[in-house]
């Protein structure tokens, strides 16, 4: 055993509940090449499970904003042997996400951050997929929506008043809020997929350059999360 990375990894439970479900979608969804960022990846957990079951042709870019979280996905990955995920990268996707400099991905993943983070991480996630992926290129949200101003459940409702009490600007959000702000970004909603514990696979695409609202540009990409999985 390697003491350190034992040391080293953090342990989510709701990964070990969820990570199928995801990979099913994820199965479905992802280009067999191309560059894969995961904002706010968190323990780990995920990229690590990930990574070695879709196309080895993928590459896998993950990152987060906390110290503990990067040397947690990198111990991970490690006792996982991914040969193509990348080292973890350290970004607040509020603040500092457009300074990095990768190749534009096709994809970008982000799983239980929006609703234990402001509603600005979640503009900023918008922001950096509208400008950053390759058209046509996937953003997969996954967690707890709110549809048609209403919780989907109980539960939901219950676990939207602990995180406001913890945190008065987080929160579970609205699907459609999130959609009208993805549209201003010119990423198209692609998917809804019901998912286990009333969660929900959201997906986005972003739209072909030249269509309105979305620049034709030629630059770069970038990364972050706090973790709750």
């Amino acid at each position: 055993m390697d003491l350190d990375t034992d040391l080293e990894k953090l342990y989510a439970p709701a990964t070990e509940r969820n990570r199928e479900a995801i990979l099913a979608v994820l199965t479905e969804v992802l280009p067999q090449s191309g560059l894969v960022l995961e904002i706010a990846s968190g323990t780990g957990q995920h990229i690590a499970f990930l990574a070695p079951r879709l196309s080895p042709e993928l590459t896998w870019q993950p990152s987060d904003i906390s110290p503990a979280h990067l040397r947690s996905i990198a111990a991970w990955c490690r006792e996982a042997g991914t040969v193509n995920v990348r080292p973890p990268v350290q970004i607040d996707i509020g603040l500092n996400w457009s300074s990095l400099t990768v190749e534009r991905p096709v994809a970008i993943l982000c799983i239980n951050l929006i609703h234990i983070s402001p509603w600005s991480a979640c503009l900023g996630l918008l922001a950096m997929a509208g400008e950053c992926l390759l058209p046509g290129g996937v953003l997969y949200l996954y967690g707890p929506f709110r549809r048609d101003g209403r919780h989907t459940a109980a539960s939901n409702e219950s676990f939207d008043q602990m995180l406001k009490m913890e945190n008065s600007t987080w929160g579970v959000r609205d699907l459609e809020t999130v959609v009208a702000a993805a549209h201003e970004h010119g990423l198209a909603l692609d998917e809804v997929v019901t998912m286990p514990a009333n969660n929900l696979s959201v997906l986005f695409r972003r739209e072909a350059a030249g269509s309105p609202g979305i620049p034709t540009i030629t630059g770069n990409a970038d990364q972050t999360k706090p973790a709750l999985d």
